[in-house]
């Protein structure tokens, strides 16, 4: 019995699925199109019908991590409470980073693979960074609305950087490395959050409190100030 033929649509997601794993841990550039095919199990042929040249594949690659990166940073910052939204954001971020497996951002690895700035795959990779950028802005500009944050844009990015920190150095040293103190450094940069003051009511009254009668300030008439003084001076000569 001949083993059941996907569907072109099943096939493209499975190429993918292949050049994503050999693309993130091999390098783009150092992964051939052949290879790609080899490692799916399909005809050179076949793939280049569903992907006209490495370029487009390159570009399917970059396309599918972003719909899975947005989803993902949008997953992990639901909720309420801003500051509690972006602290939930780099508990999720440090899971990511934890498999060994792990290289760091693939869209980071795309800028160092293409610094060309006319090249699509770059221009892509920059649209991906800019769209986080957004995302932590607006994070800052909700957690402004209920605490005080002196420069909201200035926050932001700093945020940022921490997260690209995280992927930078993950290469390197892994989870456990500089990565690992990445929530404690968030932590110690967001503002702590502001006590709410109750409004007082239209019907509300002010209590004074008893004033202790030996606090009571004494109330001199002066000229029986001038009276005692001169009796005082008379009796004294």
């Amino acid at each position: 019995m001949e083993p059941k033929r996907r569907a072109a649509a099943e096939t493209r997601e499975h190429i993918l699925l292949v050049a994503r794993e050999l693309f993130y841990q091999q390098g783009i550039r150092a992964t051939g199109v052949d290879r790609v095919a080899a490692a799916a199990g399909v005809a050179p042929p076949t793939l280049y019908r569903l992907f006209a040249s490495k370029d487009d594949l390159v570009a399917a690659y970059l396309e599918r991590e972003d719909r899975h990166y947005r989803d993902w940073f949008s997953a992990a910052t639901e909720g309420d409470d801003p500051r509690e939204r972006i602290l939930a954001l780099f508990d999720a971020l440090a899971d990511q980073v934890g498999p060994e497996s792990c290289r760091g951002c693939p869209f980071l690895i795309a800028l160092g693979e293409f610094p060309d700035r006319d090249l699509s795959s770059h221009q892509h990779a920059v649209g991906m960074k800019s769209w986080v950028r957004e995302q932590f802005s607006t994070l800052v500009d909700e957690l402004a609305a209920t605490t005080t944050i002196h420069d909201p844009s200035a926050l932001a990015d700093q945020l940022m950087l921490v997260m690209e920190g995280v992927y930078a150095t993950t290469q390197a040293f892994g989870a456990t490395g500089p990565a690992a103190a990445s929530k404690s450094l968030v932590e110690a940069l967001l503002p702590r959050p502001s006590a709410p003051c109750e409004p007082l009511g239209r019907n509300a009254s002010f209590t004074q409190d008893p004033v202790d009668a030996s606090h009571t300030p004494v109330r001199i008439d002066p000229s029986a100030a001038r009276h005692r003084i001169a009796s005082d001076t008379s009796g004294s000569a």
